[in-house]
C-alpha cells in the first residue's frame, strides 16, 4: 500500500504536520511519501500540476492519501477520479478553492491579481514572500467545489478554523453520508496543538 501525504498551499514536505505524520507512520511500520507539490516552481503552481505529481506517486498502485488544507482538496479531487485510492484522510480540506480566494481577497484585489498576472503571498515553508501566478485560479476553476468521493473518507477539522471554516467540511460530509465521517476538534487551521488527536483518529481509520 502506498501512503502519501499532500501538504498545503505555500507549505513544503518538511512542514510540522507532514514531519509528525511521517514519524508516526514510520513507528507503525509504514513509509509515508511526502512530495513537493510545487515541483520546484511555486510561481507557476496549478491544481492540475499538483495532481500530476500525485499521480506519479500513486503510479496506479493501491494507495491511501492524507492531505492538509489545499492538499486535502487535492486528495479528494484525485480520489474522485482514481479508484486505486483506497481511503483518504483530509485535514481541514480547502474545498471551494478558487471561489474562496475571490471571497477572501475581495473583488478589487482579485481583479488586480488577474490583471497583473501574479501577486505576492507569504510562503510558510520558505518563511518569506513569493509571487504566485493567476494561472493557479484559471486552472482551478475547471475543478468541482466538492468532489464526489465514493471511498471511505475521514475529515478532521478545527471549529476555530478561520482560514477554511468548518462548514466546508460539514457540507462535504452532508453530501457523502455513506462514505465520509467528520471529526471536529477545538483547534484552528494549523492544528498544531492536536497532532496526537489527529494521529489517534487517523490510525484508527486507516489501521482498524
Amino acid at each position: 500500500m502506498n501512503y502519501i501525504y499532500l501538504h498545503g498551499f505555500a507549505s513544503r514536505p518538511a512542514s510540522r504536520k507532514a514531519t509528525y505524520f511521517q514519524h508516526r507512520f514510520a513507528a507503525a511500520g509504514h513509509q509515508l511519501q511526502i512530495p513537493a507539490l510545487d515541483g520546484g516552481d511555486f510561481q507557476n503552481l496549478t491544481v492540475s500540476g499538483q495532481l500530476a505529481i500525485v499521480d506519479a506517486c500513486v503510479a496506479g498502485q493501491p494507495s491511501v492519501l492524507l492531505g492538509s488544507s489545499l492538499g486535502g482538496y487535492l486528495a479528494a479531487l484525485y480520489a474522485a477520479r482514481h479508484p486505486e485510492v483506497q481511503r483518504a484522510v483530509l485535514l481541514a480540506p480547502a474545498f471551494c478553492f478558487p471561489r474562496r480566494w475571490q471571497d477572501d481577497l475581495g473583488a478589487e484585489a482579485f481583479e488586480a491579481w488577474r490583471r497583473e498576472g501574479s501577486r505576492e503571498v507569504f510562503h510558510y515553508g520558505e518563511g518569506r514572500t513569493l509571487r504566485i501566478g493567476f494561472g493557479l485560479i484559471d486552472d482551478a476553476q475547471q475543478y468541482e467545489d466538492y468532489p464526489v468521493v465514493s471511498q471511505p473518507v475521514l475529515l478532521l477539522h478545527g471549529i476555530q478554523d478561520a482560514v477554511v471554516p468548518v462548514h466546508y467540511a460539514r457540507e462535504f460530509a452532508r453530501r457523502h453520508p455513506d462514505s465520509a465521517q467528520l471529526l471536529e476538534l477545538d483547534t484552528d487551521h494549523e492544528m498544531g496543538d492536536v497532532l496526537d488527536a489527529l494521529w489517534t483518529a487517523a490510525s484508527k481509520f486507516l489501521f482498524p
